[in-house]
């Protein structure tokens, strides 16, 4: 199983074919594409939604040509004097426009986040909120446990709260956090190495029952994988 980016993650620049993309689609690797990072649906300022919305148009069609099983994209925020059920009514709005158009060619998998008073996808509260906007049309939902464990969201029965609100979870990012519950601070850390109990993420992953992708510092990857694999034989 890979992830990856089809184009800067950081840009707007749309992505271009990939050159393994017959080789991808007809293999047997479980392939998800991660879009961009500065795509934020939920915004009310038209010069960043308007792109984003955009650039998760052209993200699906790529990642249909390289024979991804998802598209992965933050759930985005609106700023702290914005009221955030228009951020929700924006989300609902980038599906209804592309139903008109068919749908999106491959799955979106909306990413819970770390921070932000007014995020769609940090607390719970509000991703029920979004999920009764945008569950109609087939969103799928990928859990990060340092994203949930810096939103002071409880990992013991993280899984048990998400299926509740969205009914799935179709990709799992598990990784350790370098900070403390509830700090709002993205940092990942290799397992056993952060703040956040080993047998927590074991239980994440049992329970999950979905892919996992790990997004831990580049030195330790190999062991976090080992140490996964381990505890699930």
């Amino acid at each position: 199983m890979v992830q990856f980016f089809l184009s800067d993650p950081q840009g707007w620049k749309a992505p271009k074919p990939h050159p393994q993309a017959e080789r991808l689609r007809d293999g047997d690797v479980a392939v998800f594409i991660h879009a961009p990072y500065v795509i934020n649906v939920a915004s009310l300022n038209n010069r960043i939604r308007i792109p984003s919305r955009k650039s998760v148009a052209q993200q699906a069609k790529a990642a249909a040509e390289v024979g991804a099983q998802g598209l992965i994209v933050h759930g985005g925020h609106v700023t702290k004097d914005d009221d955030p059920a228009e951020g929700i009514a924006n989300w609902r709005k980038l599906f209804e426009r592309q139903a008109d158009e068919g749908g999106f060619e491959v799955p979106i998998l909306i990413e819970n986040t770390a921070g932000g008073a007014n995020a769609m996808a940090r607390r719970f509260d509000v991703l029920a909120r979004l999920w009764d906007a945008v569950g109609e049309f087939g969103a799928g939902f990928c859990l990060d446990t340092c994203h949930a464990h810096a939103a002071g969201e409880e990992l013991l029965d993280v899984v048990d709260r998400v299926k509740a609100i969205t009914g799935r979870i179709d990709l799992v990012h598990l990784n350790d956090s370098r900070d403390e519950f509830g700090s709002s601070r993205d940092r990942h850390a290799n397992i056993g190495s952060g703040l956040i109990d080993p047998e927590l993420l074991v239980g994440v992953v049992s329970k999950a029952g979905a892919p996992v992708v790990v997004e831990t510092p580049d030195e330790g990857q190999a062991a976090d994988i080992e140490f996964l694999r381990s505890k699930s034989s």
